[in-house]
């Protein structure tokens, strides 16, 4: 059998993803810049170390699939034995129903999505004191995990007096 090499970055995160009860990939631990967790992931797809699941929680969306809701990404058989671990969880069944997504309580991105909510949506600068990130952390998070990873809809209208205010759009 051929010996699979990992980059330190790879071998970090699926090591990491290993040790976790549920061998989640997320949330990544490793100190990563930019782009770099998500070319690492990937790579680690088509090498069949990692797969992709159902999210049974919010903070670890890897992508929102118009069909299958939000997917995240969990350690194989194939990564375990990679790494020379030999008590693999069991799998669970491709046709399980997903669990129910659950939410962290009280998280910054919870606040946010509750302040994008809320009868008169939000500002920037609303957001970023009751958050304590920067303007561009806001829009980041905005652009980023919610409507990407989400796939969250957000308005924006001009408000007399407020400036540019944020919401979510209602289906």
């Amino acid at each position: 059998m051929t010996q699979i090499q990992l980059s330190d970055a790879q071998a970090v995160i699926l090591s990491t993803a290993c040790a976790r009860e549920d061998g989640a990939i997320f949330p990544v631990t490793a100190s990563l810049k930019g782009g770099a967790v998500g070319n690492v992931c990937k790579s680690l797809l088509k090498r069949g170390l990692i797969e992709e699941v159902p999210a049974t929680d919010l903070e670890t969306v890897w992508w929102h699939d118009e069909e299958r809701g939000p997917i995240t990404l969990r350690a194989t058989p194939l990564a375990y034995s990679t790494l020379g671990i030999t008590d693999a969880p069991d799998e669970t069944p491709v046709n399980a129903p997903p669990a129910p997504v659950q939410r962290r309580k009280g998280t910054k991105q919870k606040i946010l999505i509750e302040m994008l909510r809320a009868e008169g949506g939000a500002t920037i600068d609303e957001i970023a004191a009751a958050t304590g990130w920067k303007p561009h952390t806001v829009r980041g998070a905005m652009s980023g995990a919610l409507k990407k990873k989400l796939g969250l809809t957000i308005t924006s209208e001009k408000v007399e007096g407020r400036g540019r205010v944020y919401r979510i759009a209602s289906d």
